[in-house]
């Protein structure tokens, strides 16, 4: 099978193109390299004969175009995307211009490939998004979003990554375009750019910095292992049905506090601060981000038993494994550090 992949060199799209490479997939690598990409992430298969890289924009159709017509792709991933609430909050231009129009021009390019090569039927465009379109949840832990929870997204990034879900499902009613989509919580893992909270906070802490936490730290995520993300995707696009939505969660609820209090035991254990002192005494908490959402909590029951995909990880173990990773590949994260706007804080609304 061959897959072209959006985003490919950030985060959660350089794990798919790992992992489909292990399992034998051809894959096409179509990304910007805006500032959170890192070809680094892809090392381990950038020589392999089955992987190719393409520099590109979604906002540039035509290069779209070219990339279809040169590769001919048995299947899309779709995961390019602006993706940090707090750069939304800033600068939310950018991130209608790639999650919507990006959006649009790669299902109008897919449809015109998917039309002009006879409207093959194992041809899918899978679209992955995020379950912060749903909203906030309360605090009861019997609620948890659904495949058929209402949308209510809240900041400028939800909103964007609502929209292009709803051109995702729209070109499939109105064009017959197969189509899959998946709305995950929140990822975290190895290769994960410097400015989300878990490698924020234990950057911090081998720096002896500050480690901020928003507000007074109740807000809730269920946090899913970056590479159990990337086989559930996997498995959606090559098993699950046409048109359907499935929701991907880690099925491990934690509050930020409760993660970053458990990210500094794991310090305390492989990397003890020279004073004796546990790295917790540099929690500090910070003014609450605009609009903060209090609560996600993803039901993966759909996901479960239609396919038979669950987290092989709890969260515990997932920053165990993380925090290792960051300690040994020092050489991966540190160049990053200097990128704009890493380490600094965003999304103050000001």
């Amino acid at each position: 099978m061959k897959i072209l992949v959006t985003g490919g060199a950030g985060f959660i799209g350089s794990a798919v193109i790992r992992l489909a490479i292990s399992r034998g997939h051809s894959v096409i690598n179509l990304d910007a390299l805006t500032y959170a990409a890192c070809l680094e992430n892809l090392a381990a298969v950038a020589d392999n004969p089955t992987y190719a890289f393409e520099h590109a924009d979604i906002r540039n159709r035509p290069e779209i175009d070219r990339i279809f017509g040169k590769h001919q792709p048995d299947m899309v991933m779709h995961l390019a995307a602006e993706s940090h609430v707090d750069r939304s909050i800033d600068g939310p231009g950018t991130f209608m211009e790639t999650n919507i129009l990006g959006t649009f021009n790669m299902l109008e390019a897919a449809r015109k490939y998917w039309a002009e090569g006879g409207k093959p039927d194992g041809f899918r465009f899978h679209h992955i998004s995020t379950d912060e379109v749903y909203g906030s949840l309360p605090p009861d832990p019997e609620v948890q979003f659904t495949e058929d929870t209402p949308y209510d997204p809240r900041s400028p990034y939800s909103a964007s990554k609502a929209s292009s879900d709803h051109l995702v499902r729209a070109w499939a009613e109105t064009y017959g375009l197969p189509v899959l989509v998946t709305n995950c919580s929140n990822n975290y893992g190895p290769y994960h750019f410097p400015e989300k909270l878990i490698p924020v906070v234990t950057l911090n802490a081998l720096h002896g910095k500050p480690l901020p936490i928003y507000g007074d730290g109740s807000n809730v995520r269920d946090w899913l292992y970056v590479e159990d993300h990337a086989e559930a995707l996997l498995l959606v696009i090559e098993r699950g049905e046409v048109g359907r939505t499935y929701n991907i969660g880690g099925e491990n609820e934690r509050s930020n506090l409760q993660l970053v209090e458990t990210i500094c035991g794991i310090l305390d254990r492989l990397r003890p601060r020279g004073d004796g002192s546990s790295y917790s005494e540099l929690i500090t908490f910070v003014a609450d981000r605009p609009g903060h959402d209090a609560r996600y909590a993803i039901d993966p029951s759909r996901i479960r038993e239609e396919l038979g995909w669950r987290p092989s990880v709890t969260v515990e173990e997932g920053l165990e494994r993380t925090v290792r990773w960051y300690l040994d590949n020092e050489d991966w994260w540190r160049p990053l550090l200097s990128r704009q706007g890493v380490g600094q804080r965003l999304g103050t609304g000001r």
